[in-house]
């Protein structure tokens, strides 16, 4: 089972590039972050003409998760995220796909920090602590896939300088992400290139794709059960320097 997290920069404009992906990799599930789109005007269509089975948690502009499935309609098991029942923001899908439990996680970026929005981003990380923390509780196969906005590691960054002052890099958001991780969960990525150097990001902006002035944020994190089972993880970095592509790479992990 290949499984991949693909944040698309707004799922109507980069549509194409979607399909081409499915139709080149096919892989077995895509987790889609920042759709941009409202529920009723995501492309369901198009995507179960590529042979996928879908379900969307959409919100219009911004924001927004999905989960598509090869040949199959995924089974939705949870949207959305206990703790603060006024946030209305779409940031969490879960669904059951072939007996894999997996969620499609688009997590705050909080910027600019200090102020309400990193006060924001730390307190959704808590929540999605304790979702985690319950999944492992069912001792099942389960892959958190998604935009964390969290480089976790000097060597996630081409420069630790240039990401000093970003919410991306505070030490608070390492050390939620670090929490997180020592419940139990493997990050794929991590463990397939432990030397770091690998990137999934690469913004539009200063010629940074031209640079490879990228970073890593987009992580797949694996229960014991599903680690168990990890053949490979990687990036199909070649699909960030596509005409009108998102700014980030589909990053993946195989499992047996």
């Amino acid at each position: 089972m290949r499984i991949t997290s693909y944040n698309v920069n707004g799922i109507k404009a980069r549509l194409p590039r979607l399909i081409e992906y499915l139709d080149e990799v096919k892989p077995d599930v895509v987790c889609l972050q920042e759709l941009k789109s409202s529920d009723e005007t995501f492309p369901e269509r198009d995507i179960r003409d590529a042979g996928y089975g879908a379900i969307w948690h959409g919100q219009k502009g911004f924001n927004g998760v999905a989960i598509l499935a090869r040949g199959a309609d995924p089974v939705e098991r949870l949207r959305g995220l206990d703790g603060e029942p006024e946030d209305e923001h779409s940031r969490y899908l879960e669904a059951e796909v072939d007996g894999v439990v997996i969620a499609s996680i688009y997590l705050p970026n909080g910027n600019p920090q200090p102020g309400p929005k990193f006060d924001y981003k730390l307190r959704w990380f808590e929540r999605l602590s304790a979702r985690a923390r319950a999944l492992l509780a069912e001792e099942r196969a389960v892959v958190l896939a998604g935009d964390y906005n969290v480089i976790a590691n000097d060597d996630d960054t081409y420069s630790v300088r240039a990401m000093a002052s970003d919410a991306l890099m505070q030490p608070e958001s390492r050390e939620a992400y670090r929490r997180l991780l020592s419940q139990g969960w493997t990050d794929s990525l991590r463990t397939r290139f432990p030397g770091g150097g690998v990137w999934t990001f690469w913004d539009y902006q200063a010629g940074a794709w031209q640079r490879d002035a990228g970073f890593r944020i987009d992580h797949l994190l694996l229960s014991p059960m599903a680690a168990d089972r990890l053949v490979d993880a990687g990036v199909d970095k070649a699909y960030r320097g596509r005409e009108k592509a998102s700014d980030h790479a589909p990053t993946w992990v195989q499992l047996r």
